[in-house]
């Protein structure tokens, strides 16, 4: 196959983002034909469909791979012209990162501000549940993504942070009232909070505590941010499983009570970055990786 046409795999780019060939031909200034042309060109050009006509126009799984590509050649783009000293106008760097929301509300802001200032950096995060970071690598819609993967998205190198330990926590009154028994029988009756409809945390929990044979219950209260969910179960509306660093604060004060104490999860945590020789993407890294090393276990 010939070389890829840098104009059209831009383009695609382009309507990738803007959701539309009228809105990318707007962005570009040319015509929406012309949008239509070097689209329709470069799938000529693969063999591939590379965009699913819809409203938005999402890629196709070939489709991401080039809009993958159509980034990462952007970023180095940028790079090459810092380090020429013709960045346009003083312009920071955007770096794009996929986060989980515990570790957003517990110790990654922190590795951002250990990132050298003079790496002129700004940052676009995306919150997205671990499980579900590596996508967001995948579509290409972001650099770098802190993941429960071990397994590296394709172009995309990847490395161990360390472990964060949930325990399973209620309010005293809480637990006194809904956990008094034995746990198989009790907690998948008990009102539970869940950060979102696609968190298994607490039903995993729940499945393991009684081999496989319960979930955890209806009564259920959905709370999806970090700090919200934490105290949704100090206020006693259910149990929940809360990262040790959030916990160890109200467990002082007696707020929170460890209702399973030799039932604690650790959850591992990985980061994956697209593997080019970007000097902005390495002091990320890099700041991630120490923070990781302070606040997480192993």
């Amino acid at each position: 196959m010939a070389d890829l046409p840098l104009d059209q795999v831009r383009t695609l780019l382009a309507v990738v983002d803007e959701g539309t060939f009228d809105a990318a031909a707007a962005a570009l200034h040319v015509t929406p034909s012309a949008v239509s042309q070097r689209v329709k060109a470069l799938e000529q050009r693969t063999g591939r469909v590379l965009l699913l006509r819809t409203k938005p126009v999402r890629p196709t799984e070939s489709g991401e791979v080039l809009v993958r590509l159509a980034r990462q050649v952007a970023r180095l783009e940028r790079d090459a012209y810092a380090e020429l000293g013709v960045s346009g106008a003083g312009e920071p760097t955007r770096v794009s990162i996929a986060v989980n929301a515990d570790s957003l509300a517990t110790w990654f802001l922190g590795a951002l501000t250990d990132v050298p200032p003079e790496a002129r950096l700004c940052f676009e995060l995306r919150r997205e549940d671990e499980a579900h970071t590596a996508a967001l690598l995948r579509e290409g819609t972001v650099m770098a993504a802190v993941t429960s993967s071990p397994d590296p998205v394709p172009g995309c190198s990847v490395r161990h942070l360390g472990r964060m330990r949930y325990l399973p926590v209620a309010h005293p009154e809480f637990a006194a009232r809904h956990l008094a028994g034995p746990l198989r029988e009790v907690l998948p009756r008990a009102p539970v909070v869940v950060f979102d409809r696609r968190d298994d945390f607490q039903d995993g929990f729940v499945r393991r505590l009684t081999r496989g044979r319960a979930e955890a219950g209806p009564w259920r209260h959905y709370v999806p941010t970090s700090e919200g969910f934490v105290e949704s179960v100090a206020a006693g509306l259910g149990w929940g499983m809360v990262p040790e660093a959030q916990a160890g604060p109200l467990l002082g004060t007696g707020q929170l009570v460890v209702f399973a104490p030799d039932r604690a999860v650790d959850a591992s945590l990985y980061w994956q970055q697209w593997k080019l020789d970007s000097p902005a993407l390495a002091a990320v890294a890099d700041a991630v990786a120490a923070a990781a090393s302070r606040a997480l276990r192993d």
